[in-house]
């Protein structure tokens, strides 16, 4: 009897190192810098909510693995260093092609003016006053000139601005800063879960209640748009990473600052086709679909930006989501990185 209670405990012994040793080796990794770790799991991804847009429903079931995520937005100090060691030249500072955009054009689109097609980007200017919001062209300028390096045009730099987010980045560009860094855009599902740290069906990335002027939870915009932003949150345009309180993951600016690239392509009525199951992992559609933007390829964009107002978009929220052409930066777009680990 003594034998076998010994042979007994020695085989327990042996099976609490087993199972030691293999949660050990599922366990993450040591984190890589300035990355969170997320474990995973399953959530509600879009929303069902009177605030919703149309594209963010409906509510449905979706699972990711555990991946790692960039802190904070990828900064102008980051993307300088990725500049410097490569020598890579951004979207917004060649030349854009005639063919490129006479394909994204109806038909019957006259050709952009020759003095247009210079290096340059697209920058808000705030109106003079009270305009038709339907029409965006009032407010976003293209701003020959304008890149990551001169975030407001000519004229303007990033003179204490290193931990601001880095913007006017096509897909294009945050792509190969990834691919240099070693990481990867996040899919559109991996954001969504980060972005609700850890507290599904929520309405925003903080909680329940709406934002608050007197302690505000992000950096969007106060007043009436686009013309008076009394910038109560403290910031006119972008803030530096961390000046706002984290979500329940540790991560920074998922709700306004700059809106985020994704790796997905974009399709507006995704989530009606994934209603009444679980879909794991999804890595989004095989090719871009939006019907108010039928010649255009668009990559998913999250998180809203310090532009975003409830008169406006409300778009602040961890749901909702848009589609941006992959080879068009603005002085609201930038990204983060993420890591699967190995």
């Amino acid at each position: 009897m003594k034998q076998t209670l010994v042979l007994l405990g020695l085989g327990l012994l042996a099976f609490g190192a087993a199972y030691a040793a293999t949660k050990l080796w599922n366990a993450p990794p040591a984190p890589p810098p300035g990355m969170a770790w997320i474990p995973g799991g399953e959530f509600l991804m879009g929303t069902d909510s009177e605030l919703g847009w149309p594209d963010e429903r409906p509510a449905h079931r979706v699972r990711v693995d555990g991946f790692w995520i960039d802190r904070t937005e990828v900064t102008n100090a980051q993307f300088r260093a990725f500049v410097a060691a490569t020598g890579y030249i951004t979207t917004a500072e060649r030349a854009p092609e005639l063919d490129e955009i006479m394909k994204q054009s109806p038909p019957g689109t006259p050709p952009p003016a020759p003095e247009m097609l210079v290096p340059g980007s697209l920058v808000f200017q705030p109106t003079a006053g009270r305009v038709d919001l339907h029409d965006f062209s009032q407010w976003w300028h293209w701003t020959p000139g304008a890149s990551w390096r001169h975030p407001e045009g000519p004229g303007s730099d990033l003179a204490g601005k290193d931990e601001h987010p880095v913007v006017h980045v096509s897909w294009d560009d945050a792509l190969a800063y990834c691919r240099w860094a070693g990481k990867r855009l996040p899919t559109e599902a991996e954001w969504e879960f980060a972005a609700r740290g850890g507290r599904s069906g929520l309405p925003y990335t903080w909680g329940e209640q709406p934002f608050s002027a007197e302690t505000p939870q992000a950096n969007i915009w106060q007043g009436e748009f686009p013309h008076n932003n009394s910038a109560e949150d403290g910031h006119q345009r972008t803030a530096p990473g961390r000046s706002f309180p984290p979500n329940g993951f540790g991560l920074y600016d998922m709700a306004g600052n700059v809106w985020e690239w994704c790796a997905d392509w974009y399709q507006r009525d995704l989530y009606g086709e994934r209603a009444g199951s679980l879909t794991v992992n999804p890595a989004g559609p095989a090719r871009s679909s939006d019907p108010a933007q039928p010649y255009t390829p668009q990559r998913v964009q999250r998180g809203g930006s310090f532009l975003c107002n409830d008169s406006y978009c409300s778009r602040y929220r961890p749901a909702a989501r848009h589609g941006c052409s992959p080879d068009t930066g603005m002085s609201h777009v930038g990204f983060r990185c993420a890591l699967t680990p190995k």
